[in-house]
């Protein structure tokens, strides 16, 4: 038993990619890439490439390259990775093998990325995160409703109205830019938790917010907050108090994916789903919370009009963090709506590269096979 333990040590796995508005679909495909082997090499492509391939990332190639390094099952990131992976890049990394989700990725020539390495022998694949996409979340920022969050026995609905030439829901013509129903699971949770909890001599931590497409102005936050205790305890406000505060569509993600993306990340310990608004003193005695931090963004009153902050205030352990950073989820989302009409023919030229990917699949399996039990992709 202990030498499979050894063996899995010695494998080094390669995983690369856009990891665009790095979100929880990037991360669960990481876990599971992490799982095949002991260490988890991941390259990340220029914002030049992207542009050129699939047209413009929403998040800087710097920015991306943080996010990445965050997440919590990511010993080493590759800056500017090839767009095309390669055999010579598996060894210069010193990886076994490269892993990557079942959707289909191509270069602005319709050629598979991977068709080096699978020919090699040298190519995992693991299952795509249902209900989660950049090309959906973008989706979701042009849509400008609130549709993508919902209460009482449409909760767990997520995004599932049609949206012109995104495609982005289940109804969508491609079965790639378009996405299914995300489904929360006890199981998932589990996947992406530490399974920790604090111990008798740790400074427990606690920040409570809506986490909404987690970024780069998240990430420096939380590692503010982590530096002063051990142990840190995120709340995530619900969805309905959280479009109370900030209105309009907001939040663009619902509660359980804004769960797994906050769990995601290295800094952060455990998460209270839809915590209070108001740290109350039953919180923080339940936890043991000995410092509660915020940014410098504004504080909003609780809906009553109290201070959600005066009992931490009262006991002298509030703290109010700048940690350099001052974007926030409104910034990402205004870079979306400047950029609408190219960030829409990105996603009109990538369901074309499928469609003709999809077809050449078919030819070379009819070639092969006859046409017998294949189902054609009509688009």
């Amino acid at each position: 038993m202990s030498d499979n333990k050894e063996d899995k040590k010695q494998i080094r796995v390669w995983c690369d990619g856009c990891y665009d508005m790095v979100h929880f679909g990037h991360a669960n495909s990481l876990r599971q890439a992490k799982a095949l082997g002991g260490v988890l090499i991941v390259g990340v492509h220029t914002d030049e490439e992207i542009s050129k391939h699939k047209g413009p990332p929403v998040f800087t190639q710097e920015e991306r390259y943080k996010m990445v390094r965050a997440i919590k099952w990511v010993d080493q990131v590759v800056e500017g990775a090839p767009y095309v992976t390669t055999l010579e890049t598996l060894d210069k990394y010193q990886c076994d093998f490269c892993v990557h989700g079942d959707d289909i990725t191509v270069t602005a020539d319709g050629i598979d990325t991977y068709h080096l390495v699978k020919e090699a022998g040298r190519y995992r694949e693991v299952n795509r995160t249902a209900g989660v996409s950049t090309t959906d979340l973008v989706g979701r920022m042009l849509l400008l409703t609130r549709e993508h969050f919902k209460r009482g026995d449409k909760e767990y609905t997520v995004a599932l109205e049609h949206s012109s030439n995104l495609g982005t829901d289940s109804t969508a013509r491609s079965p790639y830019t378009g996405c299914s129903q995300f489904l929360p699971t006890t199981q998932k949770i589990i996947q992406f938790s530490n399974g920790l909890s604090p111990k008798p001599t740790d400074k427990v931590v606690y920040v409570a917010g809506a986490f909404d497409l987690f970024h780069v102005g998240h990430l420096d936050f939380l590692e503010a907050a982590h530096a002063h205790g051990d142990f840190l305890i995120v709340g995530l406000h619900t969805d309905l108090e959280v479009n109370r505060y900030k209105g309009s569509n907001y939040p663009i993600m619902n509660l359980h994916e804004r769960v797994l993306s906050v769990l995601a990340c290295k800094y952060v310990h455990e998460v209270v789903i839809g915590a209070p608004y108001s740290v109350t003193a039953e919180l923080m005695d339940h936890f043991r919370v000995e410092v509660v931090c915020h940014g410098v963004t504004p504080i909003a009153l609780d809906a009553d009009g109290s201070d959600p902050y005066k009992v931490p205030k009262q006991r002298g352990c509030f703290k109010v963090l700048n940690s350099g950073n001052s974007m926030t989820t409104e910034d990402i989302v205004q870079r979306i709506i400047r950029h609408r009409l190219e960030f829409e023919e990105r996603n009109s030229r990538k369901e074309k590269k499928e469609i003709a990917q999809m077809k050449s699949i078919q030819k070379e399996h009819i070639k092969q096979n006859g046409n017998c039990d294949f189902k054609a992709y009509s688009g």
